[in-house]
């Protein structure tokens, strides 16, 4: 029994991280209708960035993660800005291409600053780690659970409490009603690439002593925090954030109990099975248009 919850807590931490990632994709989803294909290259970014930013510039952590994060937020509004704004006219399949070459892109430039070494970083410390039993959970473990609750309670806040995150989700669903309104849609995606970019960035850093620093971690990381909001209902944050810990727990089960060769192809299982039988998600709704 000890062994399984040990297994089932191990796999809600990862959970916790591809929840996160989730939360970047209905972020963005909700202020423009677009699925970011680069969302996992912010957390990729984030985990180099810390690395470099204390191996490289020999910053404090706390600083190096602060650093992190603003850096990481302001690639987010340059690819909104520069790239996808440009295209606004575009059909929503030209956009995601978009996005899928910036993430390309974003891999290569890292791969040419940071290297192609595996780096590693301490961790965060503060917390100590939890013992109960045979059972333990490790102190960054503590970091990421709490980070998760956090950003949860925060960005249910911003959309359903503020005036401001009810514009964003105005300006993605009617953007010619919200401007008449007084609703800037471009500023509703500058800041959602920008709320996006930032949460990437902290999971990243967050992730970075578990789970060593590469070029090529985002492709796996923006895979299944994808497959997490899908599979909780694409544009749900409280179904972003149950796919991610869903998939997480399922995953380090299938690693623990068949094989850890199987566990990176569970989560698209897991995807595949919520969607034949539920297409729209596990907390998706139908949504109906009025003509």
């Amino acid at each position: 029994m000890s062994d399984f919850l040990q297994i089932l807590i191990s796999g809600g931490i990862v959970g916790c991280i591809y929840a996160m990632a989730a939360l970047g994709f209905t972020i963005v989803f909700n202020a423009t209708r677009v699925v970011n294909f680069a969302n996992g290259e912010f957390l990729m970014l984030g985990s180099l960035g810390l690395a470099g930013a204390i191996a490289t510039a020999g910053l404090p952590l706390w600083l190096a993660v602060i650093v992190t994060i603003l850096c990481t937020t302001l690639v987010g509004v340059a690819m909104q800005v520069v790239l996808l704004d440009h295209a606004r006219s575009a059909d929503e399949l030209t956009l995601v291409m978009l996005t899928i070459g910036t993430g390309l892109a974003l891999r290569g430039a890292a791969a040419l600053v940071f290297g192609r070494e595996v780096a590693f970083v301490q961790d965060f410390g503060l917390f100590p780690m939890i013992l109960i039993g045979d059972i333990y959970v490790i102190s960054q473990g503590v970091w990421i659970a709490l980070t998760l609750v956090c950003v949860s309670i925060g960005l249910w806040f911003l959309f359903a409490r503020t005036t401001f995150g009810k514009a964003m989700r105005a300006a993605s669903q009617e953007p010619r009603a919200a401007a008449l309104c007084g609703i800037e849609p471009r500023r509703a995606a500058a800041t959602a690439f920008a709320l996006a970019a930032a949460l990437g960035g902290l999971a990243g850093a967050l992730v970075t002593p578990i789970s060593a620093a590469f070029y090529e971690n985002g492709i796996f990381l923006g895979l299944k925090g994808f497959a997490a909001a899908v599979a909780g209902g694409l544009g749900n944050p409280l179904g972003a954030v149950v796919g991610g810990l869903v998939i997480g727990m399922v995953e380090a089960m299938t690693a623990g109990y068949v094989s850890s060769g199987y566990k990176d192809g569970v989560a698209f299982i897991v995807l595949l099975f919520v969607l034949l039988l539920r297409p729209t998600g596990l907390f998706g709704g139908t949504s109906v248009n009025r003509v």
